[in-house]
C-alpha cells in the first residue's frame, strides 16, 4: 500500500469553514507531511504565514467551483492569492465553452492563468468536472490542458454531481501521456483503498478532505 501523505492537498473548501477548522487542517498537515494544504482565497494569506518553516505549501481554488467568471476576474483572483503567498492554485476551465465545443476559447482561458502562474513560479491545476463531461470531451479537455503547460489536469471541485471516478482518472492519464502535465484526482475519496485505486489510475495527486481517515488515522 502507497503511504500517501505527500499525495495528499489536505482539503477545506467548505463556504461555511471557520477559522478554527482552518487552524485544524493546517495543524494536520503539517503533523503529517501532506503536500499542501489546500483552502479558499480567504484563507492564503492566513495558511501561508502558518505553513512557513514547514514543509506544506500553501493551494487555493480559482474560478471555483463553477469555472464561469470571466479570465480577467480568474487573473485577479489568482494574482491576489499569489501575493498572499500561495504556491500553488487549481482554476476551474469554462466548461460550458468545452461543453460548446469552443476549444479555443478554453484554450486561452487556461493559458492565461498557466502564464500568470508559472510567470511566479507557482504550480497550475486545471479542473474539468469530469462528471459533466462525455468520455471523449475528458480526452479532448486533458489534452487542451497539457497543451498550454499546465502542470496538473484535475478531475472535480467536489461540487457538482460526482467527485473523481477511476474511468475519468485514467482516460486523462491516457490523454496526458508523454507530456509534462499530470494527473490529480480530487472528490470523493474517502479510504485509503480508493486512493490506491486513484494512484493505480495513473494519478500522482489527490486532493482529499477526509485525509485522516485515508492515512489510517479517524
Amino acid at each position: 500500500m502507497t503511504e500517501f501523505n505527500k499525495y495528499i492537498d489536505h482539503t477545506l473548501l467548505s463556504p461555511d469553514a471557520t477559522e478554527d477548522q482552518v487552524d485544524t487542517v493546517i495543524k494536520q498537515a503539517i503533523d503529517n507531511h501532506f503536500h499542501t494544504v489546500m483552502i479558499n482565497p480567504y484563507w492564503v494569506k492566513k495558511t501561508h504565514k502558518a505553513l512557513e518553516g514547514t514543509d506544506v505549501v500553501t493551494a487555493t481554488v480559482i474560478g471555483f467551483p463553477l469555472g464561469a467568471t470571466t479570465t480577467a476576474s480568474k487573473l485577479f483572483e489568482a494574482k491576489k492569492a499569489m501575493e498572499d503567498g500561495v504556491d500553488e492554485f487549481d482554476m476551474v476551465m469554462n466548461i460550458g465553452e468545452m461543453k460548446a465545443g469552443h476549444y479555443d476559447k478554453v484554450e486561452a482561458d487556461i493559458q492565461a492563468l498557466v502564464d500568470a502562474g508559472h510567470a511566479e513560479n507557482k504550480v497550475v491545476k486545471v479542473i474539468i468536472e469530469t462528471c459533466l463531461l462525455t468520455d471523449d470531451e475528458i480526452t479532448k479537455a486533458s489534452k487542451i490542458v497539457a497543451k498550454t503547460g499546465a502542470d496538473f489536469v484535475k478531475t472535480s471541485t467536489g461540487f457538482s454531481t460526482e467527485g473523481a471516478t477511476v474511468h475519468g482518472v485514467e482516460l486523462m492519464a491516457a490523454a496526458v501521456k508523454g507530456t509534462n502535465t499530470q494527473v490529480k484526482a480530487s472528490g470523493g475519496i474517502h479510504s485509503a483503498a480508493e486512493a490506491q485505486a486513484m494512484i493505480d489510475a495513473g494519478a500522482t495527486r489527490l486532493g482529499v478532505s477526509h485525509s485522516m481517515a485515508v492515512i489510517g488515522k479517524a
